[in-house]
């Protein structure tokens, strides 16, 4: 099948012309985000294979699907980005990766807790500098702290399984409690949650639900100085609402790898630019917050497997044999 690949990389084909070799897809690799503007591009493909920061709105769908695409390929785990009723409505087909690995985007969430505990960011900086003091480093152990994890799909599950590895009390927030959860974690209400825990950690999906989930009424619950970290979607956070309690002391450390606006600056070099994005730009003066750009789950066995799951749910599309893991508007129930 003829796939219009959006949003690529060189590591984006690399992974995908590596686990083409067996399907055999005539697989054109596009640098632009799919958005309105772009969506002529995939005009006369059969497929488009979209990443987590292109617009699949009804607009977009509406143009795909006039120019011939049947079939929506992320090459994700989420589908936010998608109008999954239109897509239904056109008759348009969308599939996903649902677990590519679980255990690189929690072990990155727990790099950021690391990190900002003993500001090893800031230490570096010093360091190289012949700074060796020590103010402004002070951490704490964690051995015994209480970590709030909301969301507990298996990510979740496997953050809490680290963090319980450091002695810490888990408490978990989940209108689905998983039954894979194991006996050393606490369901509770998440007001419960968000007033004890000295850690909060997000894991949950982006719905019309948990769209900022994290307002000023979450934040003003929370313990005085404490640790936020979200790698989840961005969205699940109310920026502003996060930059009061940044000034106001009471987030003190904050931890993101993704941003609800983030589909304007991620993924590329603007180091030449200047960024017009207030907010972001004043989350970048605080000297206890920790920004990565989406790459929780940028490792190889990942990588591996997005693409390998990408293109087998395009070759089942096309042969009607294997599995196709499709997602549907109920999904958003």
């Amino acid at each position: 099948m003829r796939i219009a690949v959006f949003s690529t990389k060189p590591y984006d084909r690399h992974f995908l012309d590596q686990a083409n070799r067996l399907h055999r897809h005539d697989l054109v690799f596009l640098d632009p985000r799919l958005t309105a503007e772009t969506a002529t591009l995939a005009t006369g493909f059969r497929c488009v294979c979209a990443f987590v920061n292109d617009k699949l709105d009804a607009e977009v769908l509406q143009l795909l699907h006039a120019n011939g695409t049947e079939l929506i390929a992320l090459r994700s785990a989420g589908f936010n980005n998608v109008d999954l009723p239109e897509a239904e409505r056109l008759g348009m087909t969308v599939a996903r990766v649902p677990a590519y690995s679980p255990h690189a985007v929690a072990e990155h969430a727990v790099a950021l807790v690391l990190s900002l505990n003993r500001m090893t960011f800031r230490a570096y900086n010093r360091v190289r500098e012949g700074n060796f003091s020590l103010d402004g480093l002070l951490g704490f152990d964690l051995y015994g702290k209480t970590v709030g994890v909301i969301g507990t799909g298996k990510i979740g599950l496997i953050f809490a399984d680290i963090m319980h590895g450091f002695g810490c009390k888990i408490l978990a927030a989940d209108p689905y409690p998983s039954p894979d959860a194991k006996g050393f974690i606490e369901y509770v209400p998440l007001e419960r949650l968000l007033g004890d825990a000295d850690i909060l950690s997000l894991h949950c999906p982006l719905t019309p639900e948990t769209d900022h989930l994290i307002d000023a009424g979450a934040v003003a619950q929370m313990k005085d100085g404490v640790m936020l970290i979200n790698t989840g979607r961005g969205r699940v956070i109310d920026t502003k609402a996060v930059i009061e309690g940044l000034k106001s002391g009471k987030i003190g450390r904050l931890g993101l790898d993704v941003y609800e606006e983030e589909e304007h600056l991620f993924f590329q070099d603007l180091s030449q630019r200047v960024i017009s994005d207030d907010q972001f730009m004043r989350l970048t003066t605080f000297p206890n917050v920790l920004i990565t750009g989406h790459q929780a789950f940028f490792t190889s066995e990942a990588m591996n497997n997005i693409a390998e799951t990408t293109l087998a749910n395009i070759t089942a599309f096309e042969s009607g044999n294997g599995i196709l893991h499709r997602v549907t508007a109920d999904k958003l129930v």
